[in-house]
């Protein structure tokens, strides 16, 4: 019976065979072979091995590890004896040698990749291959990628060499974007090639201003090609994620966004447009009081290495009241621009200063960089897709982000209602769609606080799920939360340094972690909530201007010696713990 090896198998040709169930004899000559290779392939692995702790790096050494790697080219420390050896023989060679040496060892790599074309090992031992080769062959390099992917598009190894090949062999990126064309003409839902499309298309068609970005012009070609596919079958989310990336976002530049200072504790407060590391020597964040700088150890106010928000503690004496004249001044990095404020509220001791931004610039939406006539245009075309497949949530998740963009003031019904209905076609992201909402209100309300100039908020009955863009709040003096499911209070809150009332009834709370050490906290209200256990409790010790505490409706008030023992952890008026 004559054996076919699998390395001289075409492409694909282990795909989609049928497995048939053969005869005894056949079973056990199945077997035998099984046998006979198993034995074979121990065998020379173990001389290679023997070999290596021998130090022969020769052509026989190489023959074993082609044996065993051609059955299973998995095992690295095979590949890297197989490096050694080819590294050695290299030193041996000439020039025209070498590309004799690792052309053959290209040979073996694609019989290997015909075994197993999602090989770790494979792929990186082919890429350092060409790069050893002095006259690699780029173009059938290609050419190999182009037949892999035809047999399985979803070859994430395949794709990640092509990307090698194209950027090494410096071949036309024009031809790749006509390589996911023709991918994308047939089959839609390939999501790669649709994301290779989005790595090469600000390379052949770039955006005169914004980086990694695709020309105006290419942008509407670009949306034409998803609405094509959209409208063929909306159920793929291929084209709807590249619709996505397609009038994606840009983030703001790295700056300082507010500057707050605490005259009478002391204390500096610094907000950036995105989160960062400041080191704790403060390096990259200079802090001058009346332009001396003071060496200072910034910390964020709920922990971590990376944070939007950083504060100091500064030495007492260092500011001053009385001194309505006095400057402090911040500088971060090279680029980062400086920030100065003095004592603009002599009754609180506090000053600050904040950057003006619209509300595209404080909050960087899924869908904000294209001009609005590109999304108005695409908004259109959603809804009129909408019309035809109401409960497609693909459209109904676009639309949204679409209206979002456009303007969340303005378009917040209309959000809402689209939030609505996309719960009720995907029950099962149901508490996704409820942290969108959350994030939707949250950001309006601090819209509405940023356009009156106001220090209370009132979020009370909104149905959020969750907290977030808090770092947009820290001046905030007032804040309500009743009526919302939130559960806890997440260690975020810290960074609402200037909130001296929060009220948080029948919120479902089981923790309050977020109220720990706030350093202005005065009066919070946790009436009808979950919290259960004295411990649950501990963060209110933490603040130290805490003068009222309503916890009626815990259950750690109840039972016998509940409330005496909330009175004992908390010093507080015994008519105030109620």
């Amino acid at each position: 019976m004559s054996t076919v090896r699998l390395y001289d198998l075409p492409w694909g040709a282990l795909h989609g065979r049928v497995k048939v169930k053969g005869s005894a004899e056949q079973e056990e000559a199945k077997r035998q072979e099984r046998e006979r290779r198993l034995e074979q392939y121990q065998s020379c692995a173990q001389r290679a091995r023997s070999k290596r702790q021998d130090g022969e790096l020769d052509q026989e050494a190489l023959d074993l590890t082609a044996e065993v790697l051609i059955i299973n080219p998995d095992l690295g420390t095979f590949w890297n004896f197989r490096r050694e050896v080819l590294l050695k023989m290299e030193q041996e060679k000439s020039v025209s040698e070498r590309g004799l040496l690792f052309g053959g060892e290209l040979s073996f790599l694609e019989r290997c990749l015909r075994v197993n074309p999602k090989s770790y090992g494979t792929w990186h031992q082919r890429v350092w291959a060409l790069r050893r080769h002095p006259d690699p062959d780029w173009r059938h390099e290609l050419q190999l990628c182009t037949q892999c992917l035809q047999q399985d598009g979803r070859n994430f190894h395949c794709w990640d060499h092509r990307r090698v090949v194209v950027r090494e062999g410096r071949l036309p990126v024009e031809e790749e974007l006509d390589f996911t064309q023709r991918l994308i003409n047939t089959n839609f839902s390939n999501y790669s090639a649709w994301h290779y499309r989005s790595t090469v298309l600000p390379l052949v068609h770039p955006h005169p201003s914004l980086a990694r970005q695709p020309s105006p012009l290419a942008l509407t070609h670009e949306c034409e090609l998803v609405q094509n596919a959209v409208f063929t079958d909306p159920n793929d989310q291929s084209a709807w994620f590249y619709h996505r990336w397609l009038l994606g976002r840009a983030d703001r530049d790295e700056s300082v966004s507010c500057l707050f200072v605490d005259f009478i504790d002391q204390r500096v407060a610094v907000v950036f447009t995105r989160p960062v590391h400041v080191p704790a020597d403060g390096a990259g964040l200079v802090l001058r009081v009346d332009n001396r700088p003071l060496p200072l150890s910034w910390r964020p106010p709920h922990g971590g290495k990376h944070s939007p928000v950083w504060v100091c503690e500064l030495p007492t004496g260092t500011l001053n009241v009385e001194f309505p004249d006095q400057t402090v001044r911040v500088t971060w990095g090279q680029d980062g621009g400086s920030m100065e404020c003095c004592c603009t509220d002599r009754l609180r001791g506090e000053g600050w200063c904040r950057d003006s931004a619209t509300d595209q610039q404080l909050f960087q939406g899924d869908l904000s960089v294209q001009r609005a006539a590109v999304l108005e245009a695409e908004l259109a075309s959603c809804k009129q897709l909408l019309e035809l497949e109401p409960d497609n949530k693909w459209c109904l998740l676009t639309v949204l982000l679409l209206l979002w963009a456009l303007g969340p003031l303005e378009g917040e019904t209309e959000c809402l209602g689209a939030l609505g209905r996309l719960s009720g076609c995907d029950p099962l992201r149901a508490a996704h769609v409820a942290d969108l909402r959350s994030r939707l209100l949250l950001q309006n309300a601090v819209l509405r606080m940023e356009y009156a100039q106001a220090r209370v908020v009132t979020l009370a009955h909104k149905g959020l799920t969750t907290l977030c863009h808090l770092d947009q709040l820290l001046l905030i003096t007032h804040l309500d939360l009743s009526g919302n499911p939130l559960r806890k209070l997440p260690p975020a809150l810290r960074t609402l340094l200037c909130l001296q009332v929060l009220q948080a009834d029948d919120c479902s709370l089981e923790g309050i972690e977020g109220v720990s050490a706030l350093p202005k906290l005065q009066e919070i209200s946790l009436r009808g909530n979950l919290l259960s256990d004295l411990s649950d409790l501990r963060p209110l010790t933490l603040c130290l201007r805490l003068e009222s505490a309503n916890l009626s409706g815990n259950p750690v008030c109840g039972g016998e010696g509940g409330a005496a023992s909330v009175r004992a952890l908390l010093p507080l008026p015994l008519d105030l713990l109620t």
